[in-house]
């Protein structure tokens, strides 16, 4: 409704609005720095607040080559897979069953003279079950040492590993075929260094390792192993006193550096 002056005269215009106040700088400057105060208390706020980090872990010690010594299981274990049984026949002294071990990637096969000499058939069977026939592809009588070629590979191939140098006192493992006991393990001490060994036949043999793990025939040629999973030595014999032919607590073993014929064995399988 509008709304007329009693003198009839039009209604004044409407007054001007009054122009927009402009902020001075002084002003700015006080709502800058009070939103940096604002900043600066949140920050130390949630600095406070929040949890200290966690230490950076330090980097673990990285496992050594040996992580002590093994047990007689984990011996077999490694080694029993490297283990083969040796029957050899045709010879003049009839059948004979003894051990060998696979030492390298080609299938070479390490052993004891005595068990193969003479034999025109040699089988082996692997610790697979499967079997082969073989032939003689070195052999060292001097030392009781032979090594053979077999036709065939098992279907996975494991070479054992070969050692370094024995000291009296030390714990061995030997793996062999005793009495036709296919994979049998024992385990003693090394008991005596650089015996000589006297045979009828062949010249006597020096330098061998004397140990008291249980041997009897059909070890020979068998691997003797420390509790770091290497083969020390080969058998190739056990004291025998009487015509029993049992062991009495004294076998004997090739160090596997005279067995290979080039001094300590380096931890890896030889290229023979």
């Amino acid at each position: 409704m509008e709304v007329l002056r009693s003198d009839g005269a039009a209604p004044d215009p409407p007054p001007p609005e009054p122009p927009p106040k402009k902020i001075g700088r002084g002003r700015k400057l006080l709502t800058g720095a009070v939103v940096l105060w604002a900043v600066a208390i949140t920050a130390v706020v949630l600095f406070r607040s929040s949890p200290e980090p966690a230490a950076a872990p330090r980097p673990a010690p990285s496992p050594s080559a040996s992580q002590g010594p093994m047990t007689v299981t984990e011996v077999y274990q490694a080694l029993r897979p490297s283990v083969v049984l040796i029957k050899a026949s045709g010879s003049s002294a009839g059948a004979d069953s003894g051990t060998g071990f696979i030492v390298n990637a080609d299938g070479t096969i390490l052993t004891a003279y005595h068990v193969i000499e003479g034999a025109k058939n040699i089988q082996v069977a692997y610790a697979d079950g499967s079997e082969t026939t073989a032939q003689v592809a070195s052999s060292e009588p001097a030392q009781d040492i032979a090594t053979l070629t077999p036709a065939k590979l098992p279907e996975t191939v494991v070479p054992a590993v070969l050692g370094g140098g024995s000291a009296i006192g030390d714990d061995v493992v030997a793996i062999g075929n005793p009495l036709g006991l296919t994979a049998t393990t024992t385990s003693g001490v090394v008991s005596g260094l650089e015996r000589t060994l006297s045979r009828d036949r062949g010249g006597d043999i020096a330098g061998l390792i004397q140990f008291d793990a249980a041997v009897n025939p059909g070890s020979s040629g068998g691997p003797l192993i420390n509790t770091q999973g290497q083969v020390v030595g080969v058998v190739v014999a056990l004291a025998n006193p009487t015509d029993a032919g049992t062991f009495i607590g004294i076998g004997f073993a090739v160090p596997i550096g005279a067995a290979l014929g080039a001094g300590e064995g380096d931890g890896q399988a030889p290229p023979l």
